[in-house]
């Protein structure tokens, strides 16, 4: 219902902005517009982007929970999703997701309406790091070429 609702609305919205701009400023100066709003979108989907991937890329070298920055970077995505959408009122929710404290409050908003279940608090805290000196014993044997099987391995099944 609420997809179908949006799929609705959202053209509806969309016409009546271009009309009520394009009154005011007329026709080409509303399409200029957009059109420069998608190449500035577009430009601050790609250093936004590149920012929260390499947050993203410093939490998993953290060994920190990477579900923010990943979060924050989906919400690029969809901001860069809606700035390529032709219209002024995606263009104005895309440019608003580009913005820190906005992601920020959205995705707390999404997450109010989640919970996680099955882990505990303690598991979290516990975490692993490796020591640069870690030595791990094991066995191996070297085969040649006749012990080889004559059939392609499973790894490498396309």
């Amino acid at each position: 219902m609420w997809l179908l609702l949006i799929f609705v609305l959202l053209p509806l919205i969309e016409i009546a902005l271009f009309i009520q701009v394009g009154g005011l400023i007329g026709l080409w100066p509303t399409l200029a517009t957009v059109v420069a709003l998608a190449f500035f979108g577009s430009w601050l989907v790609r250093t936004q982007g590149a920012m929260a991937f390499a947050d993203l890329r410093r939490s998993m070298t953290d060994l920190r929970d990477p579900t923010e920055p990943a979060a924050h970077g989906a919400m690029i995505m969809f901001a860069g999703l809606l700035l390529m959408t032709p219209g002024l009122f995606t263009d104005a929710i895309g440019l608003l997701l580009l913005i820190r404290p906005i992601r920020s409050w959205a995705i707390a908003a999404i997450a109010r309406r989640f919970s996680i279940v099955g882990v505990s608090q303690t598991r979290q805290e516990q975490t692993y790091r490796p020591a640069s000196n870690d030595v791990i014993d094991g066995e191996f044997i070297e085969l040649g070429e006749k012990d080889l099987p004559n059939r392609p391995s499973g790894w490498t099944r396309h």
